[in-house]
């Protein structure tokens, strides 16, 4: 009777143990798995965000250089037309130059109208302002991407937990680096 039970303990044990080796090694497994899953997301935020950067900034863009054309025309008909007044020497050139005036002015007004108040500066702040969140929202994409990154290699370096992502393959990642010439300048062009 006593070997008996001494031996269903021993099997308890054992099994004990199994199980909780078992617990261990799934446990870390589906960690592995949960951590490996976060990275993909993290990076679909990422590509996300260079996405919204590359649909958003060029029509931002475009549109800049449109109203800034608009305006820069009528405000150079202006000038033209305040040129030819001051050069005009007999009343006809004045004549002349003074429709030009009018014309510049009444175009100014359909602008005015259209636009209470002219936009180019306006419209230029409010690019920058765009352009400036776009690249803080990738930064901050980008920083918890490494965040996730390094908490993964971290786990996959941690004993037990290297032996099953040796066992499977959880190779470390890739933290996200700058490209050469990332410490340039941009240029954005209006022309």
């Amino acid at each position: 009777m006593k070997a008996r039970t001494g031996c269903l303990i021993g099997i308890g044990v054992v099994i004990l143990f199994i199980l909780i080796v078992g617990g261990i090694f799934w446990g870390n497994y589906n960690s592995l798995v949960t951590k490996s899953q976060s990275i993909d997301a993290q990076w679909a935020q990422v590509e996300t965000q260079y996405q919204r950067r590359y649909d958003l900034i060029p029509n931002l863009v475009n549109s800049v250089k449109g109203i800034m054309a608009q305006e820069q025309a009528v405000f150079s008909q202006i000038a033209e037309a305040r040129t030819k007044y001051a050069g005009a020497k007999t009343t006809d050139e004045k004549a002349i130059a003074s429709t030009g005036m009018d014309s510049a002015i009444a175009r100014l007004l359909v602008i005015m109208e259209n636009y209470p108040q002219l936009r180019s500066v306006e419209t230029v702040t409010q690019l920058m302002d765009e352009l400036s969140g776009t690249e803080n929202r990738i930064s901050v994409e980008r920083r918890r991407y490494n965040t996730v990154v390094q908490e993964y290699n971290t786990s996959i370096k941690k004993v037990p937990t290297n032996l099953i992502a040796s066992m499977f393959n959880f190779n470390e990642k890739e933290y996200f680096k700058s490209v050469s010439g990332a410490d340039q300048v941009p240029k954005v062009d209006f022309k």
